[in-house]
């Protein structure tokens, strides 16, 4: 492959800061990184690999969502335990829903780095580099804060550590057992609604069901474990380097990016030879690449056959992400030529990156229904020609945060500033995630129900 994992530093590398003070100091903790143990296996990511090969054969659903940016302000257990809870709830709902297998994965774990659309900020009449995220330099407006610091890979590292740990023992330590789904109690479920009443028939349903299997004599339903995986955006390729090992265990002998089971590239960093392609498409890992409207058809066949050159299932994701308005211009051209190129491809929405808009009182916010029928659109334009819409890639948290507006807690503008705490953009809170879980939850019904109408002939 004539490739290393230090070989995209020949290659134009945009959106990774080049103003450290020391490029000493920055070099010394990335050796130091190299040195430390894996925040995953080999096993694990070609296991998430097997997974992915199922959604591209139609025969799994994708649910991928976290926080827009991880801070080490607001590291806590209790916040990632409560957007553990509510990730599991948006999969049993589109497990029942669909009756097929949710692959989770988190934005998590390593989430940090944000590419900005602008180097600088400013304020009054002071200018400064933007916020990058907390692996990088800091959100408060001074000179100092702002300054790319190499120590805060270290801490991102540490506090990636800690995250993992504690989502592999809520994974398989019970909490996300079955048995136990009446007691995943989000506020909302003590309201008054239609998204609240549905969650809790559906609780009911399950119950039913782990009861009939039991009542039959199969003996007891593993029902107390889950696989969860990590995933971020590839962004600091020193840090992804520095991460780089080469497997001596599984067998496979190939070089894997352990900071997270998958990485994706952004819409701003996909160039075909640039650097954050070069390094991607050395690592064995699944690779996601976000596809919008300034992606040509041709080019995201080229992206394709640089980063999976065998066609392997379950190696690329390909995340569309357009906006509810511009969605049906771009995609079906993208769907079709991939379908017929023959590509093993997971076709999955981004409903969040292109409709954001900026509200009447100046915060950044993103409308539930344009999210929602951006998902709605993306799911009947795949279909349509010819591919499988297996997946969600979703900004999200299981705090209480007034970030985008509607949806039936009715967020107005006028809310914004009482909850929004996000860094960087704004992300669906607990309520708004499990409706819109609902919304997809009734087409993959409705899918299921025609599947099963054709395979009997009505």
């Amino acid at each position: 492959m004539n490739w290393s994992p230090n070989s995209w530093r020949s290659k134009n590398a945009k959106h990774i800061p080049n103003d450290y003070p020391s490029a000493e100091a920055l070099a010394e903790v990335e050796n130091t990184l190299s040195k430390k143990p894996p925040l995953v296996v080999a096993s694990e990511i070609e296991k998430l690999k097997k997974e992915l090969a199922k959604v591209s054969r139609g025969e799994a659903f994708l649910l991928q969502g976290g926080d827009c940016a991880e801070s080490f302000s607001e590291f806590e257990a209790d916040r990632i335990i409560r957007y553990f809870r509510v990730f599991l709830q948006m999969a049993v709902v589109l497990t029942f829903a669909g009756g097929k297998h949710v692959v989770k994965v988190g934005r998590v774990a390593g989430q940090f780095a944000k590419p900005r659309s602008s180097a600088t900020e400013t304020q009054g009449d002071i200018t400064l580099p933007s916020y990058r995220g907390d692996n990088i330099n800091g959100l408060e407006f001074n000179e100092e804060s702002r300054l790319p610091n190499p120590e805060r890979l270290m801490m991102a590292y540490n506090q990636s550590a800690s995250t993992m740990n504690l989502l592999r023992a809520l994974a398989t330590g019970g909490y996300a057992d079955l048995a136990y789904v009446n007691n995943w109690n989000l506020d909302f479920v003590k309201k008054q609604g239609k998204t609240a009443t549905d969650y809790l028939k559906l609780c009911h349903h399950i119950e039913e069901s782990l009861d009939f299997i039991g009542s039959m004599g199969k003996g007891s339903v593993e029902t107390d474990t889950v696989s969860f995986f990590t995933s971020h955006e590839a962004l600091l390729l020193g840090y992804e380097e520095a991460l780089t090992r080469k497997d001596n265990l599984f067998g496979s002998g190939g070089f894997y990016a352990t900071s997270a089971h998958m990485l994706w590239i952004g819409d701003r960093t996909r160039g075909l030879d640039d650097a954050h392609i070069e390094y991607c498409r050395g690592v064995a890992n699944p690779i996601g690449v976000k596809c919008g409207p300034s992606l040509s058809p041709d080019e995201l066949l080229a992206l394709i056959e640089r980063l999976n050159p065998k066609n392997e299932a379950g190696k690329l994701v390909l995340i569309a992400r357009f906006g509810s308005d511009k969605i049906a211009q771009h995609l079906p051209a993208m769907v079709k030529k991939v379908t017929e190129a023959g590509k093993n491809v997971v076709w999955s929405s981004d409903p969040m990156h292109g409709n954001t808009i900026t509200s009447s009182n100046g915060f950044k916010t993103r409308p539930f229904e344009r999210v929602a029928s951006e998902v709605a659109q993306f799911m009947e334009i795949v279909t349509a020609n010819g591919g499988y819409p297996g997946g969600i890639h979703l900004e999200m948290t299981g705090d209480d945060v007034t970030e985008c507006t509607g949806g039936n807690i009715g967020v107005s503008e006028e809310m914004l500033p009482s909850q929004y705490n996000t860094h960087c953009d704004p992300r669906l809170n607990a309520d708004q995630s499990l409706e819109l879980a609902f919304e997809i939850a009734s087409k993959l019904r409705e899918d299921r129900k025609e599947q099963r109408m054709a395979a009997a002939g009505i």
